[in-house]
């Protein structure tokens, strides 16, 4: 399994749980991908656990602080993009409309981040690469393969993202919807899509896919261990096979399993 190194500009390259039980939510995980879990000290008491395929880190959770549960958001995936500066990134998304929730800040010597609202109010963060540069495998078994953005206005989120990033907008029709692929240097990293009419209560939210072998008996198995299933498994013409779900504490994620696999 080749290490990824570094991630293009405008890549999603962290996928990160904020969860209420991080015990029970990373033994969830580990059951249903096979994710090694890696506890690391990031205060006092409290540890950022690494979720590895194999010995390549893939993911991480923690313990939801406080202010975010104050604040009323629920246990949820953090999406972090890939820029070359955090600072000028976060400048250039409150000129475009957005919001700086956090404001650039350093974490260790691993990398700069800064967490920002969309002007449709989708939150994500911005990582600028130090010593790590975000997921070391993606796009294979057990790692993160797609981001999308569900959004009740998606004119907007496609403005803001393709001057904050650079995105390049490539539109489809899909049973039922249209769909908007995000190119970064021609390769497809993101997607978009209007906010169902039949779930008007979900707010804007970015939501991560990982790859599995088979996405029907990992949605079992995400069941039998305590998962919502939010979409059954369903294929998508000529792309694949998915299911969203909802871990036990209420984070909703996706699996996908691409058709030429």
């Amino acid at each position: 399994m080749a290490e990824v190194t570094s991630h293009p500009q405008g890549a999603f390259c962290w996928p990160e749980l904020a969860t209420t039980d991080q015990k029970a939510a990373t033994q969830f995980y580990k059951t249903i991908f096979g994710w090694n879990v890696a506890d690391q000290p990031m205060g006092p008491g409290e540890v950022y656990s690494l979720l590895k395929v194999g010995d390549k880190d893939a993911a991480a959770a923690y313990t939801m602080r406080a202010e975010e549960r104050q604040a009323g958001l629920p246990p949820h995936w953090n999406a972090y993009i890939s820029v070359p500066n955090a600072d000028a990134a976060a400048k250039r998304a409150e000129e475009l409309g957005g919001k700086v929730i956090a404001k650039p800040f350093d974490v260790m010597e691993a990398g700069r981040m800064a967490i920002i609202q969309d002007p449709t109010g989708a939150y994500f963060q911005v990582w600028q690469k130090g010593k790590s540069a975000g997921a070391q495998v993606v796009r294979q078994t057990g790692a993160l393969c797609w981001t999308e953005l569900t959004t009740g206005d998606t004119k907007s989120a496609e403005r803001f993202y393709t001057q904050l990033l650079g995105w390049t907008p490539k539109h489809s029709t899909m049973p039922g919807m249209d769909y908007t692929e995000f190119l970064v240097d021609g390769t497809p990293q993101a997607g978009m899509m209007q906010t169902p009419k039949e779930m008007p209560n979900v707010p804007p939210n970015w939501l991560p896919y990982f790859q599995v072998d088979d996405v029907d008996a990992t949605a079992s198995k995400a069941a039998t261990a305590g998962a919502k299933t939010v979409v059954p498994p369903s294929d998508i013409p000529n792309t694949g096979r998915f299911s969203v779900l909802m871990d036990p504490q209420g984070a909703a994620f996706a699996v996908f399993k691409p058709s030429a696999q």
